[in-house]
């Protein structure tokens, strides 16, 4: 287990048969409720950005910068396809990860794919309070995310489940989340 991954052991963990995939665009919520959620059911969590980095040894807006989109693809695929052949745990990947079909083929493979959709207003407000969004350097946050909101959001939708995040109680999302997975059978 890496230094990035958390794990807080509920006292009634849930059978994960698969790994959870939570995927959707930057500032959706991933990495919070994914969180949460590794928690709620008793698996660990990983952000595959924060496994990128480690593996890259620089951060992410430095191996854009350095290396190019393309070397950073190649880094995402490679850790989350290592992610998937571990045992069953919430992952949170990147924006674009989705996008990729090998990454698709094998998330269908090995795991339940989430979307966490949220509305431009509700991205805008969260990406807005950080300044490491390598896609958001170059120009207008709104313009980039609604060419972004077009381009991706029919791919994310071929997610298993879509859940909306636009409210930002992160606990309700969880509930939700939870019951889904109880409907489906995936706990």
């Amino acid at each position: 287990m890496t230094n990035n991954s958390t794990f807080q052991e509920n006292r009634n963990p849930l059978p994960l048969a698969r790994s959870l995939v939570l995927v959707g665009l930057m500032g959706a919520g991933k990495t919070t409720i994914g969180r949460r959620l590794a928690s709620e059911i008793g698996v660990r969590f990983v952000d595959s950005d924060n496994e990128i980095v480690e593996a890259a040894a620089c951060s992410i807006p430095d191996i854009f910068e350095v290396y190019g989109e393309a070397i950073f693809r190649d880094l995402e695929k490679r850790v989350l396809l290592r992610l998937l052949g571990e045992e069953p745990m919430v992952i949170a990947t990147g924006g674009g990860a989705f996008m990729n079909a090998d990454i698709r083929a094998g998330i269908s493979g090995k795991a339940l794919s989430i979307w966490l959709r949220a509305d431009i207003e509700v991205l805008l407000d969260r990406v807005s309070r950080r300044n490491n969004r390598p896609l958001l350097a170059t120009g207008d946050k709104r313009a980039i995310l609604e060419r972004l909101i077009q381009e991706r959001d029919p791919v994310y939708a071929l997610a298993d489940m879509v859940v909306d995040n636009n409210l930002g109680h992160h606990e309700k999302v969880v509930e939700h989340i939870m019951e889904l997975l109880r409907q489906r059978q995936a706990l």
